[in-house]
């Protein structure tokens, strides 16, 4: 496991770390179509925390894209990077996110967080600030839909209705399994929306949450516990 301190300069006020958002903002990527769904490699990135010893740990888990088998996987240990601040929370774990991927013994093609890309207040959530960073293609599927407005899909799996701040669209509300509770799709950096969903489907053969998710969250749990012992 890596172990990651917090990079010097990092934001430590709200002040300083929306300035950053602003900043970066300018650089997603939102015209590019992203890999075809089912080819290549996808990896999941999570992360648990231990808020007694301000301590997060960050799973990446690369599959293979059509068959879903687990392919690598890496893991890392840090302090905790910034406060508990709604619409800030990238600044907490992003530096030992971007540990776990730079362990990875081979490219992770697209990586599919667990929580949001452009469905943010500040239209850049953890997908869209990592993508941003890394260059890599990213989506987020939420298990909520934050604050956002949306319309219950139909049934069926693959039903989507869009997720709205407004007018504006800034997600899909997206039925993975017929008549359970939707994910919500936003889209990170250099992928479309169409694409950002057609790839959460592939990655739902059998669950709600993508594979992806999934395992990283079992991989980053199953690090805590090992890091440290109850």
């Amino acid at each position: 496991m890596t172990t990651v301190r917090i990079p010097e300069h990092w934001p430590a006020t709200e002040e300083q770390a929306r300035a950053v958002q602003d900043e970066l903002r300018e650089r997603v990527i939102l015209d590019e179509p992203g890999p075809p769904p089912g080819t290549g490699h996808v990896t999941g990135v999570d992360v648990a925390y231990d808020d007694a010893r301000d301590v997060v740990v960050a799973a990446a888990v690369v599959l293979d894209a059509s068959s879903l088998e687990v392919v690598a996987e890496a893991t890392a240990v840090g302090r905790v990077s910034f406060p508990y601040v709604p619409g800030l929370l990238a600044f907490r774990e992003i530096p030992t996110v971007l540990a776990a991927l730079d362990a990875l013994p081979l490219p992770p093609g697209l990586v599919v967080c667990d929580g949001y890309g452009l469905a943010h207040p500040r239209r850049f959530g953890l997908a869209s600030h990592l993508g941003v960073l890394t260059g890599l293609p990213t989506i987020g599927v939420a298990k909520n839909p934050f604050t956002f407005a949306y319309d219950d899909p139909d049934t069926p799996r693959g039903s989507s209705s869009a997720l709205l701040a407004g007018s504006e669209e800034v997600g899909r509300a997206l039925r993975t399994r017929e008549a359970v509770k939707p994910v919500f799709v936003s889209v990170g950096h250099r992928v479309m929306l169409a694409g950002a969903c057609a790839h959460t489907l592939a990655l739902t053969p059998g669950y709600r949450l993508p594979e992806t998710t999934r395992r990283a969250d079992a991989l980053c749990r199953k690090a805590l516990r090992e890091t440290y012992p109850a």
